[in-house]
């Protein structure tokens, strides 16, 4: 079928593009969040096409996946269609904890019966009011980008997007402590704007390619997800699959999605830099966990599983 999907997440779209479809991405001539257009840094297959505003109205879409409020508007703008039971299918993927206060966690589709939510984590799924709207929850999937690990730096990885805006909600403040004790290596767009916020003990990269973080995180003594309110961040299922052990901020998804054998999850940092230190002395513990972790990610977040759950939804939507 030939699906249209904005790129906002790239991480998540990369794994959501290797199925058996044709996928059309919005590109505009500056490359905004309205129309990146293909990822520049991630490898993404010819499937893949970018398609101007304008073009829109001509495409024969069997369905649009939305990934935010706004795209309902731009899609009847651009293309001239409706989304919905009186137009072309749709879903809206649901990447997001809610915010405010917990009555107020309304989804924005709840009141829509004809365009399911697919949330991300189990969590996200029960946290929302998702009133009237169907919905079901596609856990994250990623490729096997083979293991990569080799711990060979007394560091701790972080990947994380604008850590400056993002500062308590990513749980940088947890890093900035953790740092004290552990040196911490941090990688995302923006990261360079963390100069003078910490201390020695931090070093920022800003953004990297998909294929060279990767190779930076498994030089790493460990992953830190150290996120504090949000869905299950890409990075760390990524980290496990490529046989990192992961030190974990028990909050949201990531008590369920990170086993015992596979990390250490808690909501104490202190507890996450003791073992990071521990680990600094023990190498074969860091690493017989970072190979249970990989298998754990490879079986739980593997990319058939992910793609053959997102098959059914869309035909579903699409009869």
């Amino acid at each position: 079928m030939k699906i249209l999907a904005w790129h906002v997440h790239a991480s998540w779209m990369t794994s959501f593009v290797q199925g058996d479809h044709d996928y059309l991405v919005p590109v505009l001539p500056d490359r905004g969040p309205d129309g990146r257009g293909r990822a520049l840094t991630y490898e993404w297959p010819s499937a893949v096409r970018e398609v101007r505003p304008a073009e829109l109205a001509d495409e024969d879409i069997d369905v649009v996946v939305l990934q935010r409020l706004s795209e309902l508007q731009l899609f009847q703008r651009w293309s001239g269609r409706a989304l919905g039971r009186h137009g072309v299918p749709a879903v809206y993927v649901e990447h997001n904890t809610p915010r405010g206060d917990v009555d107020e966690w309304i989804h924005p589709l709840a009141a829509r019966a004809d365009i399911p939510i697919v949330h991300v984590t189990q969590f996200n799924a029960m946290a929302w009011d998702n009133g009237l709207a169907p919905t079901v929850v596609i856990e994250h999937g990623v490729p096997d980008y083979g293991y990569q690990y080799t711990g060979r730096l007394d560091s701790l990885a972080v990947a994380v997007n604008e850590p400056v805006r993002r500062w308590r909600v990513a749980g940088l403040d947890l890093v900035q402590r953790i740092s004290q004790y552990v040196p911490v290596g941090v990688y995302g767009m923006g990261a360079d704007q963390l100069a003078g916020r910490f201390g020695p003990g931090l070093a920022a990269t800003d953004d990297l390619s998909q294929k060279e973080l990767h190779a930076r995180t498994a030089n790493h003594l460990a992953y830190l997800h150290s996120c504090r309110w949000t869905s299950l961040g890409l990075s760390l299922v990524e980290a496990m699959t490529l046989g990192c052990p992961v030190l974990v901020i028990a909050s949201t998804a990531a008590p369920e999605s990170v086993p015992a054998q596979a990390g250490v999850v808690s909501s104490d940092p202190d507890v996450l830099a003791r073992t990071a230190l521990r680990w600094q002395s023990d190498r074969a513990e860091a690493r017989d966990v970072g190979l249970a972790a990989r298998l754990h990610a490879l079986d739980h977040f593997g990319l058939p599983r992910f793609l053959d759950e997102w098959n059914r939804i869309l035909k579903e939507v699409c009869r």
